[in-house]
């Protein structure tokens, strides 16, 4: 998480008397949102796609595909770039699954993490970018899975994804 003590644009001490940090010069506040994330949970005859991390946070856990948005970045389209980085695939989103909030341990920072149901629409999956696994896993067993989750929105996605199966919405691939 970045801490404004001096002001980046004139270098003024920054007076951190309110809630978030203030430049008295140029008037600019320093905010501390959260990042933005884009992910999505891939569905095929019953069963979830889900990657194992290469890196930390949380390395070798389950975790959705998925990744950081760029600036001015649309969720659906960081889902299709980052679908692309990871497997090589594209994607046809069916739902949103939901939106979440974390925090991203390896930075200190929050984040609201946007996750998407979608299915594979070319070939096979590869592992690629920053994953080093991939696997299919039966969506109703999903609870028994929840020691090999790193990050709680990724409990909580999965948790939300087998409600969503249940209620027969992907009973149809």
């Amino acid at each position: 998480m970045i801490v404004y003590n001096f002001c980046p644009q004139c270098k003024t001490k920054t007076d951190k008397s309110g809630e978030y940090p203030k430049c008295p010069k140029c008037n600019i506040t320093f905010y501390k949102n959260s990042k933005p994330t884009t992910g999505v949970l891939p569905i095929k005859d019953g069963k979830v796609l889900l990657a194992i991390r290469a890196e930390e946070p949380f390395k070798g856990t389950l975790d959705i595909i998925g990744g950081f948005l760029k600036a001015g970045e649309h969720p659906i389209e960081g889902v299709h770039r980052e679908l692309m980085e990871e497997t090589g695939m594209k994607v046809k989103i069916i739902d949103l699954l939901g939106i979440y909030t974390d925090f991203y341990a390896a930075t200190g920072d929050h984040t609201q993490n946007t996750f998407y149901i979608g299915e594979l629409s070319n070939g096979k999956p590869k592992i690629m970018d920053d994953i080093s696994d991939l696997k299919w896993i039966r969506i109703d067993e999903l609870g028994k899975h929840g020691d090999e989750v790193g990050f709680q929105c990724i409990k909580d996605a999965l948790r939300d994804l087998r409600k969503w199966y249940k209620t027969g919405r992907g009973r149809r691939n």
